[in-house]
């Protein structure tokens, strides 16, 4: 928690001293803002560690008019960068019923420049990845009904439980890992059985909308000819002679653990 005296005043947004926190990652001040500074200089450190793969970070969030629960990320002129770092809430998707990947967005408008999750997109390298978990306050929709679920204390902790299953499938479908539990690098095979199926048709049913040049979303029915002219993506790919395909993507498309790039010298924006 980045904002214990706010909350504890009641607080769901400003800290004790009046400050919105999650507007000043750019560059906090260490008596108006310890808590972040603190997280910053602590997040610059593991970055800077060659022992330490820092491979994500998640912001979590209420959100006051919104419902269920979505994720903001971020927007990057690599397109493979920035189809990657879909897998994550698609994968979320599957894994918990109040999560609404219809609402999860990407984007990099101004207002959240000093943002955690806009803030370290553009710091952290392309093995990093930086989101938003923002979660309703008051309830979420379950697809295919039309009701209302008031969320609840074990609701919002059976959300986080997802999550970490969602972690868990992340990294049994890296290849570069052999057992989630014992997280050891290793090099798959090209004889090795590939159980991508399910992922292939889970990735592949989703299309990006962009409304405009600051916001992107995705939907079902396929990628964006942009996505299907570079061949990277087929959502026609069924048959089991495509099994090399659907290994190709995702172990293209995974992160890799290695060294990483040389520290940046200068902010995405």
């Amino acid at each position: 928690m980045l904002n214990p005296d706010g909350v504890y005043l009641g607080n769901y947004r400003c800290s004790l001293m009046g400050f919105d926190l999650n507007r000043h990652w750019l560059d906090p001040s260490p008596w108006a803002h310890p808590t972040l500074h603190g997280v910053k200089q602590l997040i610059v450190q593991m970055y800077n560690d060659p022992k330490t793969s820092l491979e994500f970070y998640i912001d979590i969030h209420a959100h006051s008019t919104m419902m269920n629960g979505f994720m903001y990320g971020n927007i990057f002129e690599d397109e493979e960068r920035f189809q990657r770092q879909a897998i994550f809430p698609k994968l979320l998707c599957q894994n918990a019923e109040d999560f609404s990947y219809s609402s999860t967005s990407f984007n990099r408008d101004a207002v959240k420049a000093g943002t955690g999750r806009r803030f370290l997109g553009g710091l952290l390298d392309h093995t990093s990845y930086c989101y938003t978990l923002e979660v309703s306050f008051y309830s979420y929709i379950i697809g295919g009904t039309t009701a209302a679920v008031p969320y609840t204390e074990e609701a919002y902790m059976k959300l986080g439980r997802n999550v970490a299953r969602t972690f868990l499938d992340y990294y049994r479908l890296n290849p570069m890992i052999e057992k989630a539990a014992v997280p050891t690098p290793r090099l798959r095979t090209p004889q090795a059985p590939t159980p991508y199926q399910d992922c292939w048709a889970l990735l592949g049913n989703y299309r990006e909308k962009s409304n405009n040049s600051n916001s992107h979303s995705f939907e079902r029915n396929g990628w964006t000819k942009n996505y299907l002219d570079s061949g990277v993506l087929r959502p026609e790919a069924q048959s089991a002679s495509e099994t090399s395909r659907e290994a190709y993507f995702l172990e293209s498309h995974l992160p890799k653990r290695g060294k990483k790039n040389p520290f940046p010298t200068s902010t995405h924006s």
